[in-house]
């Protein structure tokens, strides 16, 4: 298996989930001293690169590393995000802006595509991106993320029909609230909220199940598909005045 942002949050609960029944991990991230505590704990299983999925040319190394030593992975599992609050006013939160794209949106394709074509090949594999309930609808504050996260659901959804019949699958995956440092600064409450680990389960769960897209937990598919399914007036009227994001807080 292949994990990008392997360091903390879901990302670490992916891993140690994976590997707690007997997985083999590239564990990926752009700290390194997690990964190496992860990888004392479970000696032999962990593989850890410290790459950030803003540079191509360092996934694309890690990845021709672990295949050489393990051969093409079974699940790629990309996951490395961030969030920051922005406000299209401010001329500094252009950079914001930037960096939630390249991470949240090109960082999947980057993870993915050195993988693409070995896997196509052997016609097997699963391609799992994490994408969020947040790409449903445009949340106040928060531009940028909800932006990427529904820019993540449709790459996802077009990668899914390139590789129909390939024997590569693709799997979205679309959480709600679970408890990490990326929702420790929320100013509003979260509804379903969930631990990472037991996310982490559910998660697996639905990748075995090689499911194209999944809301984890389902109570927020419900939540989601009621707020899709909202005229705009009716959007506007409940979320426009809804608390945001603090600003320049990343997670």
């Amino acid at each position: 298996m292949v994990i990008t942002g392997a360091s903390g949050g879901l990302g670490l609960a992916l891993a140690k989930c994976y590997l707690n029944r007997g997985a083999t991990i590239a564990a990926m991230a752009r700290r390194s001293d997690p990964l190496q505590k992860l990888s004392s704990e479970f000696p032999g299983r962990v593989y850890g690169y410290s790459v950030d999925v803003r540079d191509a040319e360092a996934l694309e190394k890690a990845a021709c590393d672990f295949i050489a030593r393990e051969g093409y992975p079974d699940i790629v599992i990309a996951n490395a995000g961030i969030s920051v609050g922005t406000l299209t006013e401010h001329a500094e939160d252009i950079h914001a802006f930037e960096q939630v794209m390249d991470i949240n949106v090109l960082g999947l394709v980057r993870t993915f595509q050195p993988f693409l074509a070995g896997m196509r090949q052997a016609g097997s594999g699963t391609l799992v991106g994490i994408a969020s309930v947040a790409g449903f609808r445009g949340l106040p504050g928060s531009g940028a993320y909800s932006a990427s996260k529904a820019a993540a659901i449709s790459y996802l959804e077009s990668l899914r029909l390139e590789m129909h019949e390939s024997g590569v699958k693709v799997v979205t995956i679309c959480p709600g609230y679970i408890k990490t440092q990326m929702t420790s600064v929320n100013p509003y409450p979260m509804p379903f909220i969930l631990e990472a680990d037991e996310a982490a389960r559910r998660i697996a769960r639905a990748i075995s199940k090689q499911k194209a897209f999944a809301v984890i937990p389902w109570q927020m598919g419900l939540v989601g598909g009621l707020l899709k399914a909202l005229p705009r007036w009716a959007y506007d009227r409940l979320f426009a005045n809804a608390p945001k994001k603090p600003r320049g807080l990343l997670g």
